[in-house]
């Protein structure tokens, strides 16, 4: 009798055993498993820091380049290449009767970009982001003295056309109200009855020398690009690491 009982209790100890062993095997599975995760995402986001101070370098160098010709931004569109903040220098007559306005903010006060069709004296169209302009002088009549008229240099950045509204959070434009919350080009040229065969498929931010005083206000264009993916990465890692020492100290130190 007394055999039998020693014989279940050395069974009992056994399955403890096993469960215990296949139970660290489990933990360390699954802290691998989470490891590689955070690994990954650390390591995702490192990617991502090169990509984004890649960006900024260019968008930097292209800002500092002499304006070019809209005929070279224009090929650079045609082959597929990234026009986006590219100095360029055009001359035209602005359309004043067929601005579109877009809603905006600016100086932390509420107004509108003011987009005025330029035509090129070869026919050619570009959709020109003139500037701010406040709430209250949204209709041309409010600020006369901005409606320029006959020929205008206008130096800039080229600036690439939205394919698809942003986001589903951002309302749709008000074409009837002529109020826009994204910019769709396409749209804006063609509310207006501008032949979309001359309107260069993408727009131009007018920088401040090209209308200096009154309004609209120039050179609006953003450059708040947020940079945060190395707090982001070094956050992925510091938790890899946490877990690394937490799961060690608990699945080889931790006692019978």
């Amino acid at each position: 009798m007394h055999a039998r009982a020693r014989l279940i209790v050395a069974d009992t100890v056994s399955d403890k055993k096993r469960g215990g062993l296949l139970g660290r095997v489990v933990g360390i599975v699954l802290v691998l498993v989470a490891l590689a995760i955070l690994l990954a995402l650390g390591t995702w986001q490192m990617e991502r820091l090169a990509w984004k101070e890649g960006l900024l370098a260019s968008i930097a160098e292209r800002r500092a380049a002499p304006p070019a010709d809209l005929t070279a931004i224009e090929a650079l569109d045609r082959a597929g290449e990234d026009v986006d903040y590219r100095t360029v220098r055009i001359t035209g007559s602005y359309l004043n009767n067929k601005e579109r306005h877009f809603f905006a903010t600016y100086g932390g006060r509420i107004g509108y970009y003011i987009y005025t069709p330029l035509q090129l004296t070869d026919g050619q169209i570009v959709l020109v982001n003139r500037g701010f302009v406040t709430f209250e002088a949204k209709e041309p009549e409010m600020r006369k003295q901005g409606q320029l008229t006959g020929e205008q240099t206008v130096t800039g950045l080229s600036r690439a056309k939205l394919l698809e509204k942003p986001s589903w959070a951002v309302p749709d434009n008000d074409v009837a109200k002529n109020i826009f919350y994204w910019k769709d080009l396409d749209v804006m040229a063609s509310s207006v009855g501008l032949d979309p065969a001359k309107v260069v498929p993408f727009f131009v931010d007018a920088d401040a020398t090209s209308h200096e005083g009154g309004m609209p206000i120039g050179g609006v264009t953003q450059f708040d690009f947020p940079n945060s993916h190395l707090q982001y990465a070094m956050t992925w890692y510091g938790l890899a690491a946490a877990l690394v020492v937490i799961s060690g100290i608990f699945i080889f130190k931790r006692k019978p």
